[in-house]
């Protein structure tokens, strides 16, 4: 039965506001789950943490089973999972029991994940791809843009609970709804078999390498950091030689667009997830604002990151993607260099412009890039690339909370941690327009 563009396109964006929002509103509650938990601020760093190690683990194997199985029976289930994950994140007795249930929470999101943008590339052709990325994407900055406010309000008046199952709910009810909105199931009938061999080495290797680096300079991050690295470079020469493979490795050795957009994507989410951590933080613990001014203030970033991201999706159909993405890239550098020397007796309209300039960057950047990389595949691998695209991005922001905690742990002063995170983040950004570049040209 053929599919409603408009159903299918509605069905995603509501995930797609909804896993965000919940992200973004959640930053201005850490301070209350951390008074009700009694947290230091690196043990807040892993309720993030949590969700996006499950999500960046678990994605690949994911995508590649919902590749087996039908990718709408795979994002169905992530939706149901993760709405009543979430409801029952109210409902934490301890941080233990937080933590654990943001980690279904994230199982849930490596399946949304690993299969939204499969489902929307089947659903739309090449030549309506980017507006549909770009209202997606514009959706996504719609979410954190309402999510800092409405999580700063809904803390302020209602406690930090109702930050985690209002959204539940919603998502929960929306799992109702998937089978009669999205009709079709796709299936890839090539693929006969699933390898749990290398699905475990992956996982294995993403935690070690995400968990390690965010437990730096300690001994055992560094032990585990190194491992992870090890464990990638075996699971690549494994997977080389498999006939099915969980996940596509030769398209990285084979494709250099796809190779070069990906690595830009990494970067650009390990450059950029750490900022509203950080404001959020600083603006509550350093400049006393409560939860409400804060998301009024951090808002600022994401209202211009959906306004651009529509924009540049149009902009991707009618001009060249990978220019838009490497000059949001750069505008990305910039915001963040300005970030750097940023203090305490900053004026806060400066500090909202300078997410403002990163909103501007980073919606240029994302439905761009996202187009350059879902058009460098063939349909066979629509789902590993769409598998890609989610892993480079959640393992990009499970690095940028890493670099974040490891800050906190090497200084005991907020603002020198501020420093450092910003200094590394617009390192990241600057190595990730060269990358964005370097795809330019080899697409040309």
């Amino acid at each position: 039965m053929p599919n409603n563009k408009s159903a299918v396109l509605f069905t995603l964006c509501l995930t797609s506001f909804l896993v965000p929002y919940m992200s973004s509103s959640l930053n201005l509650a850490l301070p209350e789950i951390g008074l009700a938990f009694a947290l230091d601020l690196k043990q807040l760093g892993w309720i993030n943490s949590g969700f996006l190690i499950a999500t960046a683990v678990f994605q690949v194997p994911l995508a590649k089973i919902s590749d087996l199985a039908g990718r709408k029976k795979m994002f169905l289930c992530g939706v149901a999972l993760f709405g009543a994950s979430s409801v029952a994140c109210a409902f934490a007795w301890n941080f233990a029991s937080l933590i654990a249930l943001r980690v279904l929470s994230g199982i849930g999101g490596a399946m949304v994940f690993g299969t939204n943008l499969a489902i929307l590339s089947a659903t739309y052709a090449p030549n309506e791809r980017g507006r549909a990325m770009g209202i997606i994407t514009s959706v996504v900055y719609m979410a954190l843009a309402i999510g800092p406010f409405f999580g700063g309000m809904l803390t302020h008046y209602l406690g930090w609970e109702s930050v985690f199952y209002i959204p539940g709910i919603i998502l929960m009810v929306q799992a109702f709804s998937v089978p009669f909105l999205i009709k079709s199931e796709w299936i890839e009938k090539n693929s006969k078999s699933f390898d749990k061999t290398g699905s475990f080495i992956y996982g294995l290797a993403v935690f070690c390498l995400i968990f390690g680096f965010s437990e730096l300079p300690a001994a055992h991050g560094i032990i585990f950091s190194f491992a992870g690295i090890l464990l990638l470079v075996f699971f690549y020469n494994y997977e080389k030689g498999k006939e099915e493979p969980v996940f596509q490795v030769r398209l990285f050795g084979g494709n250099k667009v796809f190779t070069f957009a990906s690595l830009a994507a990494f970067l650009s989410y390990a450059a950029t997830m750490a900022v509203f951590f950080m404001v959020s933080l600083y603006l509550q613990l350093e400049r006393g604002f409560d939860a409400r001014t804060a998301g009024l203030i951090c808002a600022a970033s994401a209202v211009v990151q959906s306004a651009m991201a529509l924009y540049a999706g149009k902009l991707a159909d009618k001009f060249e993607a990978s220019k838009i993405a490497m000059l949001g890239m750069a505008l990305n550098s910039v915001g963040l260099i300005g970030l750097v020397f940023m203090g305490i007796e900053t004026p806060i309209f400066v500090i909202i412009i300078m997410l403002m300039f990163l909103g501007l960057g980073f919606g240029l950047f994302c439905s761009p890039n996202t187009k350059v990389i879902m058009g460098s595949v063939e349909n066979k691998h629509m789902g590993q690339a769409s598998a890609a695209v989610g892993t480079m991005r959640l393992t990009g922001q499970a690095m940028s909370m890493g670099i974040a905690m490891m800050s906190i742990s090497l200084f005991n002063d907020f603002m020198q941690s501020w420093m450092f995170v910003f200094a590394i983040c617009a390192v990241l950004c600057v190595i990730g327009t060269y990358a964005s570049s370097a795809y330019s040209a080899t697409n040309n």
